[in-house]
């Protein structure tokens, strides 16, 4: 296969904005990193792509979406969290169809990657149809060409819809089935026992025995709404993060999912214990969650990623903006404008997520996937750049889905002038609007 030379105007390489480097991707992964005389010089028959007035950043990582939920944006906003699901989830989710939840996670997988998004974790929970559906997010990223990780949802709250419940069996089942037939490549398959409201205590640990037999991560929504802990409170006698700890799951497997209503003490163990963190402030705040401490989390060295959540309580799906939004919701929890600096965003925003779902991606450095965004200098979102200091801050507080011009993932354009390369945003649309006139018949 033959390689590639990217040639972009600037670089965002070992944390500054460098100029004339040229970086050799080959079979997906970036072979070599140098000038880019020295490239061509070096890889003589590699193809060369000129990114002209670009900037070269590293892919955002969405450690945290439900695709499905793209379909539902707009549907009971600015509702009580209860409510909200019940009138949107819960009323919806149970008349998707295979072909349904594919036309929503190819809408929001494709509006993602227009902003930057190169790896998505998809939290999936509607299991109509045994696999099916799993299946059918997973050729949907297929097709649009973005790095997916399936969390594969388990679920055994019998207060939900019947399609979301499973037995611990069939949970462990289906999940170790879609684990063993993504193995490496652009798709990988998790555990993700869905929060101590919605899953047993045993569901939980079959989750985390997949997790530990398989060496991957695993996910799990943790002390998200108030709601959970006083359940949690009532039936264990403690709270959400102590007793994840008495079953023996809190561990550097375990990546907690929002987090807000955490004890100083709680965070203290996730720090003992090597857990980390999937932050999603938008929705957070869409959904009057509260605020999650991120200082507190910091400073016990937890590792921080970001996720969009779904689009139907957010209602963006961008990771820069999830960049701008953790900075800016804790300066002003706290009256600290040093708490969470942009550098510390734009970690949380692309390598961090590449530790919790742990990939070799959200850096460029040798050895890691080419997944990239190329930015255009000439934005007004990113406008002044009169020094090289400014660049990140601009690119953390005010850049536009107007500046993303290129997306590459595993080494091929999937954006290019602003437009998918994979399919049309017509075809995509058209899809979509087919879908919700069958929803909502």
């Amino acid at each position: 296969m033959t390689g590639k030379i990217i040639e972009p105007s600037f670089c965002f390489y070992k944390g500054s904005l460098q100029k004339d480097l040229g970086i050799a991707v080959l079979e997906g992964t970036i072979a070599a990193i140098g000038t880019s005389k020295d490239m061509e010089k070096e890889y003589p028959d590699y193809e060369v792509l000129q990114w002209k007035h670009l900037a070269l950043v590293p892919g955002t990582v969405n450690a945290h979406n439900h695709s499905f939920q793209s379909l539902l944006r707009g549907i009971a906003a600015d509702r009580p969290f209860l409510e909200w699901r019940d009138e949107s989830l819960y009323k919806y989710s149970p008349k998707m169809r295979a072909e349904d939840i594919y036309t929503g996670a190819l809408f929001a997988f494709a509006e993602m990657m227009k902003c930057g998004v190169t790896t998505v974790c998809d939290f999936f929970y509607l299991h109509n149809d045994g696999i099916a559906g799993d299946e059918a997010v997973i050729r949907a990223a297929q097709d649009i060409g973005i790095r997916l990780v399936l969390a594969r949802t388990m679920y055994d709250w019998q207060g939900a819809p019947a399609g979301y419940v499973e037995t611990v069996h069939q949970a462990y089942d289906n999940t170790e089935q879609l684990m063993k037939s993504y193995q490496g490549g652009m798709t990988k398959v998790i555990p993700a026992p869905h929060s101590l409201h919605a899953a047993s205590p045993d569901m939980i640990k079959a989750g985390w025995t997949l997790a530990e037999k398989h060496h991957t991560p695993f996910h799990i929504h943790v002390s998200e709404e108030p709601f959970e802990v006083e359940m949690v409170r009532k039936e264990y006698g403690t709270t959400p993060l102590r007793y994840l700890d008495q079953l023996g799951v809190a561990d550097e497997r375990m990546c907690m999912i929002h987090g807000v209503w955490l004890e100083p003490e709680e965070i203290a163990i996730m720090g003992k214990r090597g857990c980390k963190l999937i932050y999603c402030p938008s929705s957070n705040m869409f959904l009057a969650d509260g605020i999650t401490d991120i200082p507190a989390l910091l400073e016990q060295q937890i590792t921080i990623a970001l996720g969009s959540d779904g689009a139907c309580g957010n209602n963006r799906i961008s990771v820069f903006e999830e960049m701008r939004m953790v900075s800016l919701l804790q300066k002003a929890k706290t009256l600290d404008a040093l708490c969470v600096n942009y550098h510390d965003a734009m970690a949380m925003g692309t390598k961090n997520g590449a530790n919790v779902l742990d990939l070799p991606i959200g850096e460029i450095a040798v050895g890691k996937k080419a997944d990239f965004v190329g930015v255009c200098l000439t934005d007004f979102s990113l406008q002044p750049l009169s020094s090289a200091g400014q660049f990140l801050p601009n690119l953390v507080y005010s850049l536009q889905p107007t500046a993303i011009d290129r997306v590459m993932v595993d080494g091929i354009e999937t954006v290019r002038e602003g437009k998918l390369q994979k399919m049309t945003e017509t075809c995509i649309v058209e899809q979509v609007q087919k879908t919700m006139k069958y929803l909502e018949a």
